[in-house]
């Protein structure tokens, strides 16, 4: 028997307004204006997607009378191939994604938009989606965007989020999706290790690095003391313009490391800042997921 507060608190979130970054994401979502999520090859399913001429081997019971019956040749009417895939999220929740420069808003907030934005796009189409680290395997369904939407919404439930994080790739059902959102500027090889461990189980995919403006600017001179957003690491310095070509270079080596992984892995990958709008963002991921099918 389920417990009757958490069974009534669960119907009061249902029933109430949609949470603010559901509604972001829809209203995300309707800007780009997609239609349906087709495979665009024959195979099972409902929808009409070509006559093609009968060749030898055909069943007649496959032939389309009606349409043949207007030309001189057999016509077999074909559907179009929708079986539902699998696409698990992963959003990186720890502090790193929580910084914001002035007038931006955190980095942790544009990547669950834009995940969950893809969420709704892909379950327009009958995918099944899901939320690593959050135990929230690929489902479809309006409950389930409901889901994923109190699980970004929420942020990590640990008191305490690391200064960056990582995915991981036993999460995610062999064979599917994936799409990786985090500002990757932590250690980078547990992020490599998950795309290798992906590829080796057959998990293509697309990771999207989510910057601010200004960590790829580096607008600071002078005296700077630079801090982690957990607070675990600290540095002072005097002549922080110095630092900017060093910084700059040590950012442009880690973009090509993670383009470099993704090519070796079949994955994709983009940057994407903050300062910009996020439709152009959701585009290049919906089309990149639906190129690596």
């Amino acid at each position: 028997m389920s417990d009757p507060a958490a069974l009534r608190s669960r119907a009061e979130t249902l029933a109430g307004p949609l949470p603010a970054l559901l509604a972001g994401a829809q209203h995300l979502a309707r800007t780009v204006m997609l239609g349906s999520h087709g495979r665009r090859r024959p195979g099972q399913g409902d929808e009409f997607w070509q006559y093609r001429p009968a060749i030898p081997g055909d069943a007649a019971r496959s032939v389309d009378w009606r349409r043949s019956a207007r030309s001189d040749g057999h016509f077999v009417r074909e559907k179009e191939w929708q079986a539902a895939q699998s696409v698990m999220l992963w959003v990186d929740q720890s502090a790193s994604m929580s910084f914001a420069s002035k007038g931006q808003a955190p980095k942790s907030d544009r990547a669950a938009e834009l995940a969950l934005a893809t969420a709704i796009l892909l379950g327009h189409g009958g995918e099944r989606v899901g939320l690593c680290d959050h135990d929230l395997p690929p489902r479809t369904g309006s409950l389930q965007l409901l889901r994923l939407a109190q699980a970004l919404g929420a942020g990590d439930a640990a008191a305490q989020p690391p200064d960056y994080g990582a995915p991981l790739a036993r999460e995610m059902p062999s064979r599917s999706r994936a799409l990786f959102l985090s500002d990757f500027l932590g250690d980078v090889t547990p992020v490599e290790g998950a795309l290798l461990e992906a590829a080796d189980r057959g998990i293509s995919g697309v990771l999207v690095q989510v910057l601010d403006p200004q960590e790829e600017a580096f607008p600071f001179d002078g005296r700077t003391i630079f801090e982690s957003m957990g607070g675990t690491l600290s540095h002072e310095t005097l002549k922080a313009g110095e630092l900017r070509n060093r910084y700059l270079d040590r950012l442009a080596e880690r973009k090509d490391r993670l383009l470099q992984l993704c090519r070796t892995t079949g994955w994709q990958y983009t940057v994407h800042h903050t300062d910009t709008p996020p439709q152009s963002a959701l585009l290049w991921i919906y089309g990149a997921l639906e190129r690596d099918h």
